[in-house]
């Protein structure tokens, strides 16, 4: 599940040339009420949406990458993963057979990970 303006920034990187994926069985959501002021003066509009959709629906955990949503959500009261957890997660439960290849291809499109954090999840999934 994810707000309509993840989805939006999703399409916007799309668009720009970055490497997005597709999931059919993403749900897109759109808030109950408008972003928080204060939210979207600090945030970005996609990490201030997941931490609302998670606050309105209270789902207890979120998927944020960026430092500043982070420490937002944690401040919240709310779990953070990031997209590397969600690796981790997914290779653990067998939907994907190895971390590297989409790794690798993250990393070729400009998405920049800290090597010794790479290198450390890769080692924990035996890669």
């Amino acid at each position: 599940m994810c707000p309509s303006e993840v989805r939006e920034e999703l399409d916007a990187g799309a668009t720009a040339g970055y490497v997005t994926i597709d999931v059919p069985w993403l749900q897109v959501v759109t808030l109950a009420a408008g972003i928080d002021p204060v939210s979207r003066a600090a945030l970005d509009p996609g990490e201030a949406a997941v931490i609302q959709l998670a606050t309105e629906l209270a789902i207890p955990i979120v998927c944020l990458d960026d430092r500043k949503g982070r420490r937002a959500a944690l401040a919240t009261g709310l779990r953070v993963t990031g997209s590397l957890g969600l690796l981790v997660r997914a290779k653990r439960l067998g939907l994907l057979p190895a971390i590297r290849p989409v790794l690798d291809r993250a990393l070729a499109a400009g998405v920049w990970y800290d090597a010794d954090l790479v290198r450390l999840v890769l080692e924990s999934v035996g890669e």
